[in-house]
């Protein structure tokens, strides 16, 4: 099946005023890399690719925001005094060919990483998701793989729905739990020698 790059064939239609309407299905599976890159620059919303398919996510909850805010800044602060650099969604992440996530939360230890590209990063040190109450399972399952698989050394599981926050870290291709941290915890960086953070703090964040 032959597919057009082109702007006008990407099946964007408006509707109702400043409604967006995007019909993804005639082309699912059929999607190129260029056509989602191109898609996702001209919308705000949450777009990620995988082998022809693209998803759209869920809009964030103010809740979601408020967390994702919270410990946005809290590692800006920490990752800037070492020369690091740090970016909230929607930010694209290249984890393998032909599959692009967007992180809550990515950073990479030295803002001069060439990893960190402008359109988007191919890799970064440490990612971020902040667990959405429509499919849990793919921050903390599907992604997990996802990230491990991109080498990614360490991952944070925000989750609002059991208020835990988990670190992973990479061994060897997969994962091993650094620490699963509850109320009352403090949630603490194997990466980030000294990066502790509140749990209670995290999830009461408004």
């Amino acid at each position: 099946m032959a597919i057009d790059t082109r702007q006008e064939n990407l099946r964007l239609s408006w509707e109702k005023g400043d409604d967006l309407v995007l019909s993804l299905d005639p082309l699912q599976g059929h999607w190129t890399e260029e056509q989602y890159l191109l898609l996702s620059d001209q919308t705000n919303h949450l777009l990620e690719y995988t082998d022809g398919y693209i998803e759209v996510l869920p809009m964030p909850t103010d809740n979601h925001q408020a967390l994702l805010e919270w410990l946005f800044l809290a590692l800006k602060s920490f990752i800037e005094q070492i020369g690091g650099k740090v970016r909230f969604a929607p930010l694209r992440v290249l984890v393998r060919e032909g599959k692009y996530r967007e992180p809550d939360i990515l950073l990479v230890r030295d803002a001069r990483d060439p990893r960190r590209q402008n359109r988007f990063w191919l890799g970064a040190d440490l990612v971020v998701e902040v667990v959405s109450e429509d499919d849990p399972e793919r921050d903390t399952k599907v992604k997990r793989a996802d990230y491990a698989s991109a080498g990614i050394p360490e991952y944070w599981i925000v989750n609002p729905l059991d208020n835990t926050i988990t670190v992973l870290v990479l061994e060897g291709e997969t994962y091993r739990e650094h620490g699963l941290f509850h109320r009352g915890d403090q949630a603490v960086s194997k990466l980030l020698e000294g990066f502790v953070v509140s749990v209670d703090e995290v999830l009461d964040a408004e």
